[in-house]
């Protein structure tokens, strides 16, 4: 039997995207790309990632042409942490991990995910925004998270489809912009270019 045919590919070596997208039936390539991922100095969370997945896709784009495959469209995203005026990127180490838990403990966040799509030659973005409220951490199982190790490459040191969701009492917003590409943006953008699961 033949594999279905690639509709798109999606920038990213993340696993919980993937997982989101073939959960609705989609079929793609995953393209990992590597970009520098520090914001400027006095750019907002929000134009933060919104850059971030443009040039993941951008990358992924020039990527594709340099290897000479098949052209599809280019589907990435981005997801960050805001909390105190503060963009919270993935931890350099269980330390800051700790650092960055302690001061989300019953504290609401903001949780910002861009979504571009690139396709000859136009580019279509969209964000979603979130508000995540952690309940009261105790340095006990503050240190268990991080020992755990998933923390670490996380943005803002937690997973919330993983161990961490025992530390979130409420979500106002979008779960899938939280784990990492929100649907709804996602749907709506790839529908622009003919693609839908309904």
């Amino acid at each position: 039997m033949s594999s279905p045919a690639t509709q798109f590919y999606l920038a990213s070596a993340s696993q919980r995207r993937e997982s989101l997208l073939r959960s609705v039936g989609l079929n793609f390539a995953t393209v990992p790309v590597d970009i520098e991922e520090v914001n400027r100095q006095g750019e907002s969370a929000a134009d933060f990632v919104c850059r971030m997945a443009r040039e993941k896709a951008n990358r992924a784009v020039d990527l594709i042409n340099r290897r000479r495959r098949a052209e599809h469209p280019v589907l990435a995203a981005d997801t960050c942490i805001s909390f105190a005026d503060q963009i919270l990127g993935k931890p350099r180490d269980r330390e800051q991990a700790a650092s960055m838990l302690r001061s989300l403990s019953g504290q609401t966040h903001k949780v910002y995910t861009a979504v571009a799509l690139v396709w000859r030659p136009q580019l279509w973005q969209d964000l979603s925004v979130s508000l995540v409220t952690f309940g009261d951490l105790s340095e006990q199982e503050v240190r268990a998270y991080c020992a755990s190790g998933e923390p670490l490459d996380k943005a803002g040191a937690y997973a919330i489809q993983g161990i961490g969701s025992a530390f979130v009492k409420r979500i106002e917003g979008s779960y899938t912009g939280v784990v990492g590409l929100p649907m709804y943006e996602t749907r709506r953008l790839l529908a622009k270019i003919g693609i839908d699961w309904l």
